[in-house]
């Protein structure tokens, strides 16, 4: 099981050969995929978002389960927040991986490492 961070998105969607690499052997897998809302808030969110990139986040969400923001992954991301000084998108998407027990997938481990029982990938 896998959270994808919003940045190892936007890298697979950019066609980064070391991310299009790490995610194409992942999404082989069939193992259950999830991003949180708050990813979803930021991929549609770029103020030059083109109709084709528009187009590709919506194919890539598809695909995946999108984790809303309830009551427990706000407090177990304000947690984080003020355990770890992380932003808040950085926080949910923390509290994300954590409440569905999956890998955070990112090109940012620097600011997520420090967060006890979070498993991370870089990719």
């Amino acid at each position: 099981m896998y959270t994808l961070d919003t940045n190892a998105i936007l890298y697979y969607l950019k066609d980064d050969p070391n991310t299009v690499s790490s995610l194409r052997n992942i999404f082989a897998q069939d193992v259950p995929l999830y991003v949180s809302a708050i990813t979803e808030l930021e991929l549609f969110a770029f103020s030059n978002l083109s109709a084709t990139e528009e187009a590709l986040i919506e194919d890539l969400l598809g695909t995946v389960a999108v984790i809303s923001v309830d009551s427990h992954i706000a407090r177990l991301a304000a947690f984080i927040r003020r355990q770890y000084q992380l932003k808040v998108p950085d926080s949910v998407i923390a509290a994300t991986a954590l409440f569905t027990g999956s890998t955070l997938l990112t090109r940012n481990t620097h600011d997520f490492r420090r967060i006890l029982n979070l498993n991370l990938l870089k990719v």
